[in-house]
């Protein structure tokens, strides 16, 4: 699967404009964040689609149940309204799909992979009261109910399943090999859910050499993410030199060796040789 058609540069640095905006804003908003990566990756997606998919949450909010009572509740009635009425779940073949990535396609297609699943069941539930949040466990996102010492969780890839502690050890401990820590049951800060959807972007991109330009997109959008990975900037100029663009990449490589050179000399100087090599391609 190759996955949709990006849309034209105008339109590209307009989602890029906003993303940034809405990334700095006091509380950013979760689902408008996940709908414009959404349209840095489909070229399809106009403003009249993002709309329609924040008022398909709105719809799918309308119909649980009012105040359903503790967090056990309303985890049990949002699987029954999203994994069983309108059947939201996820599978192994959706983890080669980009739409599984794309908030407007998993509400569209009713699949994606877990933390984007979670989205679903988040912004579902938020709009109707509940205290929900995710829950960021190694290699696999799900969704908290209520505070900690009450805490319930669900699991949206299973269709809303409720997980017991037991169940959420295997999950952490199929994912790492070690035991689930209580620190990993804190609820996700909003942007720190982003950037995993970016990275989970970037990871359906690395395995595909010919989707340099899905890597790019995420690498950028990540970016603007107040708090991300420095490295990402050598990712980023490394893939401008992949596509071609040797000025622009050779530029960046030698912007990223001095922000390390203090770290690491050594590898500073590496970057440069790499911003040399850039260079000569021009010749």
């Amino acid at each position: 699967m190759q996955g949709p058609c990006p849309p034209d540069p105008e339109r590209a640095a307009e989602v890029r404009r906003r993303f940034g905006e809405e990334a700095r804003a006091a509380r950013p908003d979760l689902a408008a964040l996940c709908l414009l990566v959404g349209a840095a990756a489909d070229g399809g997606l106009d403003e009249a689609g993002l709309d329609a998919a924040q008022m398909e949450l709105d719809r799918l909010a309308g119909q649980l149940p009012f105040a359903p009572g503790g967090p056990r509740a309303w985890a049990l009635a949002l699987a029954d309204l999203l994994g069983g009425r309108y059947g939201f779940h996820g599978s192994a073949g959706d983890y080669e799909r980009l739409e599984s990535s794309l908030l407007h396609e998993v509400l569209r297609r009713r699949r994606g992979l877990p933390i984007l699943l979670s989205v679903v069941w988040m912004e579902v539930a938020r709009r109707a009261g509940a205290p929900v949040y995710g829950v960021a466990l190694p290699g696999h996102f799900v969704v908290g109910f209520g505070p900690q010492e009450q805490q319930v969780l669900a699991d949206p890839f299973d269709g809303g399943r409720l997980l017991s502690e037991a169940d959420a050890d295997l999950l952490v401990a199929g994912a790492t090999g070690a035991p689930l820590d209580p620190s990993m049951l804190t609820p996700a800060d909003p942007l720190d859910v982003v950037l995993r959807v970016l990275n989970n972007v970037r990871a359906w991109a690395a395995s595909r050499p010919e989707r340099t330009d899905v890597a790019l997109w995420a690498v950028e959008l990540s970016l603007l993410l107040p708090s991300h990975p420095a490295r990402l900037r050598y990712e980023r100029a490394q893939l401008l030199v992949q596509r071609g663009d040797f000025l622009q990449g050779a530029a960046e490589l030698e912007a990223y060796a001095e922000v390390v050179t203090d770290v690491d000399e050594t590898a500073a100087e590496r970057v440069r040789g790499q911003a040399r090599a850039a260079r000569a391609l021009l010749n």
